[in-house]
């Protein structure tokens, strides 16, 4: 996407983006609610309106600062409350709960893998080129926030997976880094330690979707 001016690109991922982390939230709210935790659907946050799960700073500015400097781009939503005390198994649907959200991925990164390979199919001007786009953009960002999210650290759904299966008392110890995870993973990520271990596996994923896709 390199030939794309930057207004180009704001065109082709501004949908992607709001629906990757949109529905990620959802998919954690939908399973909660489906394990006996209402408090995301009490709240209004089953809402597929992206304005309800909008964070001014990690679905909008974030991205855009990323899109600008040529980066791989990513992103997050205002996180769904789940009340885990309201679970009927809370260890177990814990981890169903968390592994909603990069399911949720998962499957869009299949549909957008389907948009570009109908846009190919179409042959029409001014649309199968933008769909061919959009759609590698979607393939592209859903699965990096699906690998990201799967790291094994809190808040990220990969450390709320592992504190499900860990003992209680090796549980406790791993949720005490919850407040420092975030800050953790941006290092990581500036650092480029987590490139250089995440990229092979995201870029392994994006090109057998983009395989999929006719786009390579």
């Amino acid at each position: 996407m390199d030939e794309l001016t930057l207004a180009q690109k704001l065109s082709v991922w501004a949908l992607p983006i709001l629906f990757a982390v949109t529905l990620h939230e959802v998919a954690h709210g939908l399973a909660a609610w489906w394990c006996g935790d209402n408090t995301a659907k009490r709240l209004g946050r089953l809402s597929l309106n992206p304005l309800k799960h909008v964070d001014l700073v990690g679905t909008i500015v974030l991205p855009l600062v990323m899109l600008a400097l040529g980066g791989f781009v990513f992103g997050w939503a205002k996180p769904v409350p789940v009340d885990f005390g309201k679970l009927k198994s809370p260890k177990r649907d814990m981890a169903l709960v968390a592994l909603a959200g990069p399911g949720a991925n998962l499957g869009m990164a299949l549909g957008w893998a389907l948009v570009a390979k109908f846009g190919i199919w179409l042959k029409w001007p001014y649309v199968s080129l933008p769909l061919a786009y959009m759609g590698a953009a979607g393939i592209a960002f859903n699965l990096m926030l699906m690998v990201l999210n799967l790291l094994p650290l809190l808040p990220l759904d990969g450390g709320r997976v592992l504190v499900s299966v860990l003992p209680n008392s090796w549980a406790a110890r791993l949720a005490q880094l919850e407040p420092y995870g975030l800050l953790i993973l941006l290092l990581l990520l500036m650092s480029g330690i987590l490139g250089q271990f995440l990229g092979p596996v995201i870029f392994s994923l994006q090109g057998m979707f983009l395989n999929l896709a006719g786009l390579t």
